[in-house]
C-alpha cells in the first residue's frame, strides 16, 4: 500500500512506482493531503466524485481546494481553489473537462478542469446542497438540499424546475436513475415517488415498509441498470426494491456488530455482469418478499399541480407532496422571478428616487419587466443548428480574450442568425449584444431573449433601410437636436458631422463604447423602465450634455474620437436630462409617436422577425454567396499560384543550390588534385624510407630467426630429455603399483583363503553339531522303538506260551508281524542312511556345487531311462520278495513251532534265549530286505526336499509314494493291532486268565 502525500503542489504524480493493492483489505493508495507549518497538520478531504469512465475522480477538501486525480496517467493536478469547503462534487457527463461543486454558501459553481475557469454560478438554495446528481445524456442536474430539491439545465445553466415540500417532511435524496429519464425522490418518512423528468409527472410510489420495520431510510443505491434499489439507514438491515414491480422482495441482515450504514455502492461488473448484486458471502437473507404484495400500494399521479392518489388502505399512512408548476416556483427564485405585489409603476418610482435598481435584483427586476417567457425548447432549437455560417470566423474581427465569452458571443449571435436570416448580415449586431452577452455569459437564454427584445421594441425601424443606418431613427434624433439644442446641430453641419456620426455610434454600440459598466448599468434601468422612445432621448440628452466639449471641436476624427472613447461626464445628469426631453419634446416631433409601445417575446415560440427589405436581404445573401464562393475559388486559386511560385522557387532554390554545391565540388577537386600529388610525392620518398627499413628489418628477421631456431632446437633437446626422464619416472612409479598391487592381491587372497577356511571349518563344526544331534535323536527313537517292540515281543510271547494251540494263522499273524518290525527297523536304518547322506551333501556342496549341477541339467535328460529302469527293477524285485516271503514265512512257522514248544518247556531264561534269537532273525531279515520297503514317514518333509542331487519332482513322487506307503502302514497296524486283539482274546479263553488281569493284557496288547 502506497501512501502519497499532495502537500503545496499544483501537480505531480500520485505514485512513484507501480502500485500493488495491500493483501489484508486491497488498498492500492492512501492519498493525504499536508499542510504548510502555520496550519494545521492535515486538510480533510470531504467528498469525492468518479467520472463516467472511472479513470479519473475530483476530491475537495475542507479549505476549498478542489483536485483532479487521473489514475490512468499517474497525475493529479490542483485545478479549483474555492476558499470555502465543498458540500457536493459531481461530473458534468457532457462535457467532460467541466464538474460541479456546491459550496458552503448554498450555491452551485461549474468549473472547467483544463482552463480552470468559472463556466457558471446557480444559486437560489437556502441551505447546504448535499447531493448533485447528473442525468446520463448530461444535459440536466439535481441538486438537493434539506428542504428543496431543483433541477438545472446545464447547456444554459438555467433552474428548469423547483421541488418544494412541507417543513415537517425532509428531503433525503432525489436523483436520476442510471441510463433512463426517471427522476426518484426520497423522504425522511420512507415515501419514494418516482417522477418522469420531462413532463415531471409521478409515474409510481413505492409501498411503506414491512409493518413492524423500524428501519429509517437514509443512503440509497441503484444497480447500473436502473432495476434494483437498495436503501439502509441506522440499522443493520439493507432493504431491495425491484423498480420494475415496485416491491420489496429482500431484506439483508448484515454483521450484529453493524449499527448504522452510512454509505452504498453496488461494484458494476463483480457479481452478476452488470445488474450489480449485493454480494451474498457478506450479507443473511433474514425475509424474500418477491411475491408478496404489500397492503399499501398507492399509485399517483399530477394533475394541475398537485398529487392525486386513490383512496389508501386504513393501515397505510402517506404525507401528501406537492410539486408547484414552474410559475409558483418562480415566485420564490430572487434571480428569475419577481415577487408578488410589485408593478412597472412602483418599479419606476423606486428607479427615479434612487437612480438604479438594487444590484442584488437588478437581473431579476430587469426579466420581470421584459416579461422574458423563457423557452428554452425554442432556444435549444435554435442552438441545435449549429453555429451560422457568417459568425464562423468571429474571432478574427472581434479578438475577445477570454475563450469562454467568445464562445458565447458566437452561440448567441448564431442563435440570432437562425433565428432571422437578417442578424446574419448586419455588421453591427456583435456591438450591440456584446455587453448583454458579457452580463448574462451565465445564463445565455436570458441573454438571448434579452437582445431579441431589444431588437422588436428598442430597435424599432432599424433595419428599414437596411444595409445603410436607420435614416429614419436618425432623421428623430436631428429634429430633437435641432428643437432642443439649436446651436449645437449649427455647429454639427458646419463641421459637416451628420447623425450618422453623432448619433450611430452611439446606438449601434448601445452606449457601451462611452460609459463604464457601473454606468451602462444605471442608463438601462431607466431604457428598460420606460417606453423605447427614451433610449433616442438618451442619446440626445448626451449630445446636450457634452456640448461645451463638442463645441470645440471642429474636424470629424476628433468627432469620430469622442463617439468611440469615454468621456468626463455624469450619467445621472444625462438621465435626468432624458427625462426632462420626453416631457418637454412636442407631440408632433416626439419619437413616442412614431415608436411602437413594449411588447414581449412570445410563448413557447419567438415571433417572425421580417421588419426590413426582404429583397435586400435576400439579394445581399446571394451576393455574399456569390462573393464567397468566389472568394473561395480566389483562394483556391491564388493557394494553387502561390504553391507554384512555392514550387518554382523551391526548384530555383535547388539549382541554385546545386550549381553552387558543383562550383564547391570542382574546387574541392582541384583542391584534391593538388594534395594528390604532393600525397604521391610524399609517397614515393616513404616507399624509398620502407624500402631501406624493409632490408634492414629483412637482415633482423634473418638474425632473430637463426637466434630462434637455435633455441628452438635446444627446446626440443630439452623436452626429449625431459620426456625420457617423465617416461622413466613413469616406468618406475608403474612398477610400485604393480608391485604394491601384487602384494596386495596376495594379502587379499591370503585373507580370502582364512576367511573361506574359517567358514569352512564353522560349517564343519555346524554340520558335525547338526549331524551328532540328529544321530543322538535317531537312536533315542531307535532305541525307544526297540524298547517297544521288545516288550511287545515279550508280551506277546507271554501271551504265546499260554497259548496252547495256536492256530496256522495265529503263526502267520506272528510272521506278518515279525516281518513288520523287520521293515520298520530296515526303514530306520534307511532313513539314518537318508540323514547322513544328506549331511555329507551339504557338507561337500560348496565343493561339488558345478558337478551337482552338471548332474541337474542332465537328470532330465536321463530321467526316462531311470524311470524304466527302475519299474524293471521293481519287477524283479517283487518276484524275489515273493520268494523270499514264503521262506521267510516257512522259517517263521517253525520259528514259531519251536517257540511254542520250549513256552511250555523252558523257564523263563529260555524265552529270553529265544527271544535274542528271534530278534537276531529279524536283524537278518531286515539286511535281507529291499530298500523300496522303506517308509518315509520316519523322514522329516524338509530333509526330502533338500536332498542335493534330487529333481523336485522326484520330490514330488516321493512324497506321493509316502503317502501311500504311510496310508498302507497305518492299515497294516491297525490290521495287526486286531488280530493280537483277536488272538489274545482268544488265548484267554483258552486258558482261563483270571478276569483281573485281563485288562492290563488287553491296554498292553492294544497299545
Amino acid at each position: 500500500m502506497h501512501k502519497s502525500d499532495v502537500g503545496n503542489k499544483e501537480s505531480g504524480k500520485i505514485w512513484l512506482r507501480k502500485p500493488c493493492p495491500a493483501t489484508r483489505d486491497g488498498l492500492i493508495v492512501n492519498i493525504v493531503h499536508t499542510a504548510a507549518e502555520y496550519q494545521p497538520k492535515s486538510l480533510r478531504f470531504l467528498n469525492v466524485a468518479f467520472d463516467s469512465t472511472g479513470d479519473a475522480f475530483i476530491a475537495g477538501d475542507h479549505q476549498g481546494n478542489i483536485y483532479v486525480f487521473d489514475l490512468i496517467g499517474n497525475r493529479f493536478t490542483l485545478v479549483q481553489r474555492t476558499n470555502q469547503a465543498s458540500t457536493a462534487l459531481a461530473f458534468n457527463l457532457h462535457r467532460k473537462s467541466e464538474f460541479l461543486v456546491a459550496l458552503a454558501d448554498y450555491s452551485i459553481k461549474c468549473f472547467d478542469t483544463v482552463t480552470r475557469e468559472l463556466v457558471s454560478w446557480m444559486s437560489g438554495h437556502e441551505s447546504s446542497v448535499f447531493s448533485i446528481s447528473v442525468h446520463a445524456s448530461g444535459r440536466y442536474a439535481l441538486t438537493t438540499s434539506s428542504d428543496t430539491a431543483q433541477l438545472w439545465d446545464l447547456d444554459t445553466f438555467q433552474r428548469k424546475r423547483k421541488l418544494n415540500i412541507s417543513q415537517s417532511v425532509g428531503i433525503q435524496k432525489v436523483f436520476f436513475l442510471p441510463f433512463s429519464n426517471t427522476i426518484l425522490s426520497c423522504f425522511k418518512d420512507n415515501s419514494i415517488f418516482a417522477w418522469e423528468c420531462d413532463a415531471l409527472v409521478c409515474k409510481y410510489q413505492l409501498p411503506p415498509p414491512p409493518v413492524g420495520s423500524d428501519l429509517k431510510y437514509k443512503v440509497f443505491a441503484v444497480t447500473r441498470d436502473g432495476r434494483i434499489l437498495a436503501a439502509g439507514g441506522k440499522s443493520n438491515h439493507l432493504h431491495l426494491w425491484c423498480l420494475e414491480t415496485q416491491q420489496l422482495f429482500r431484506i439483508i441482515q448484515l454483521p450484529t456488530k453493524i449499527r448504522s450504514i452510512r454509505h452504498i455502492e453496488f461494484i458494476p461488473d463483480s457479481f452478476d455482469a452488470g445488474s450489480n448484486q449485493p454480494p451474498p458471502p457478506v450479507v443473511k437473507v433474514i425475509e424474500d418478499l418477491s411475491k408478496k404484495t404489500g397492503p399499501g400500494q398507492l399509485k399517483v399521479r399530477v394533475i394541475g399541480g398537485k398529487v392525486q392518489r386513490p383512496r389508501k388502505a386504513k393501515d397505510c399512512k402517506t404525507t401528501t407532496r406537492i410539486l408547484r408548476n414552474m410559475m409558483d416556483a418562480d415566485l420564490e427564485n430572487k434571480e428569475n422571478d419577481l415577487p408578488k405585489g410589485l408593478c412597472k409603476k412602483s418599479l419606476q418610482t423606486l428607479l427615479r428616487g434612487y437612480g438604479e435598481y438594487p444590484t442584488k435584483y437588478r437581473m431579476f427586476i430587469w426579466r420581470s419587466l421584459l416579461q422574458l417567457p423563457e423557452n428554452y425548447s425554442a432556444f435549444n432549437s435554435l442552438l441545435d443548428k449549429g453555429t451560422h455560417h457568417a459568425f464562423l470566423n468571429i474571432h478574427e474581427k472581434y479578438p475577445i480574450k477570454s475563450r469562454k465569452l467568445l464562445r458565447i458571443l458566437q452561440r448567441t449571435m448564431s442563435a440570432l442568425a437562425h433565428w432571422s436570416a437578417i442578424f446574419g448580415d448586419t455588421p453591427y449586431l456583435p456591438l450591440l449584444a456584446f455587453p448583454f452577452v458579457k452580463l448574462f455569459q451565465n445564463n445565455q437564454l436570458v441573454c438571448f431573449e434579452v437582445i431579441a427584445t431589444l431588437i422588436i421594441n428598442w430597435c424599432q425601424h432599424w433595419f428599414e433601410y437596411f444595409p445603410n443606418p436607420p435614416i429614419n431613427i436618425l432623421s428623430m434624433i436631428e429634429n430633437l437636436l435641432a428643437h432642443h439644442d439649436k446651436e449645437l446641430l449649427q455647429h454639427y453641419m458646419n463641421c459637416g458631422v451628420t447623425a450618422q456620426l453623432y448619433a450611430w455610434p452611439l446606438l449601434e454600440t448601445v452606449f457601451s463604447e462611452v460609459l463604464t459598466r457601473e454606468e451602462w448599468l444605471r442608463v438601462f434601468d431607466n431604457v428598460f423602465s420606460n417606453h423605447p422612445s427614451f433610449l433616442l432621448m438618451i442619446v440626445v440628452a448626451y449630445n446636450i450634455c457634452c456640448k461645451a466639449p463638442l463645441l470645440n471641436c471642429n474636424l470629424k476624427d476628433d468627432f469620430e474620437y469622442f463617439f468611440h472613447h469615454r468621456n468626463n461626464l455624469d450619467v445621472t445628469v444625462v438621465i435626468q436630462e432624458a427625462y426632462r426631453l420626453m416631457l418637454c419634446t412636442p407631440v408632433d416631433i416626439h419619437p413616442e409617436t412614431m415608436l411602437d409601445d413594449f411588447v414581449p417575446l412570445t410563448k413557447s415560440q419567438y415571433p417572425i422577425f421580417n421588419k426590413y427589405p426582404k429583397f435586400i436581404v435576400d439579394y445581399q445573401t446571394q451576393e455574399l454567396e456569390r462573393i464567397r464562393n468566389d472568394e473561395l475559388e480566389y483562394l483556391k486559386e491564388r493557394q494553387a499560384v502561390h504553391e507554384m511560385e512555392a514550387e518554382v522557387k523551391r526548384q530555383k532554390d535547388e539549382d541554385e543550390v546545386w550549381y553552387q554545391k558543383q562550383e564547391l565540388l570542382r574546387e574541392a577537386e582541384n583542391k584534391r588534385r593538388d594534395i594528390l600529388l604532393e600525397e604521391e610525392k610524399k609517397l614515393i620518398e616513404q616507399r624509398d624510407r620502407l624500402l631501406a627499413v624493409k632490408r634492414d628489418l629483412k637482415l633482423k628477421e634473418i638474425q632473430l630467426l637463426n637466434a630462434s631456431r637455435k633455441r628452438f632446437l635446444w627446446n626440443q633437446l630439452d623436452q626429449r630429455e625431459m620426456e625420457l626422464r617423465r617416461l622413466d619416472d613413469e616406468i618406475h612409479r608403474k612398477i610400485s603399483l604393480r608391485d604394491e598391487e601384487v602384494a596386495t592381491t596376495a594379502k587379499e587372497v591370503e585373507l580370502q583363503r582364512l576367511e573361506i577356511e574359517v567358514q569352512r571349518r564353522l560349517l564343519e563344526q555346524q554340520l558335525a553339531k547338526n549331524e551328532e544331534v540328529a544321530t543322538q535323536e535317531m537312536k533315542e527313537d531307535l532305541n525307544n522303538y526297540r524298547r517297544k517292540i521288545d516288550l511287545e515281543e515279550r508280551r506277546f510271547h507271554k501271551a504265546v506260551e499260554r497259548n496252547e494251540c495256536q492256530s496256522l494263522k495265529t503263526h502267520k499273524l506272528v510272521e506278518e508281524t515279525l516281518a513288520n518290525a523287520e521293515q520298520a527297523c530296515i526303514d530306520t536304518d534307511w532313513q539314518i542312511q537318508v540323514l547322513l547322506k544328506r549331511q555329507l551333501d551339504e557338507a561337500e556342496r560348496k565343493e561339488h556345487y558345478e558337478e551337482i549341477a552338471k548332474l541337474l541339467r542332465n537328470n532330465r535328460a536321463r530321467e526316462l531311462d531311470a524311470l524304466n529302469a527302475l519299474k524293471e527293477l521293481e519287477i524283479k524285485k517283487g518276484k524275489e520278495d515273493e520268494e523270499n516271503s514264503l521262506q521267510s514265512s516257512h522259517s517263521v512257522a517253525a520259528l514259531c513251532d519251536r517257540i511254542r514248544r520250549k513256552c511250555f518247556n523252558s523257564d523263563t531264561d529260555d524265552d529270553q534265549h529265544s527271544q535274542d534269537e528271534h530278534f537276531e532273525r529279524l536283524q537278518e531279515l531286515k539286511a535281507k530286505s529291499p530298500l523300496k520297503f522303506v517308509s518315509s514317514a520316519v523322514l522329516p518333509e524338509g530333509h526330502l526336499n533338500y536332498i542335493p542331487g534330487i529333481d523336485p519332482e522326484t520330490h514330488f513322487s516321493l512324497d506321493r509314494k509316502r503317502e501311500e506307503l504311510e496310508k498302507k502302514e497305518h492299515e497294516l497296524m491297525s490290521e495287526i493291532r486286531r488280530l493280537r486283539y483277536k488272538h489274545a482274546q482268544q488265548a484267554r479263553q483258552r486258558y482261563h486268565i483270571p478276569p483281573s488281569r485281563q485288562p492290563c493284557d488287553t491296554d498292553l496288547l492294544i497299545t
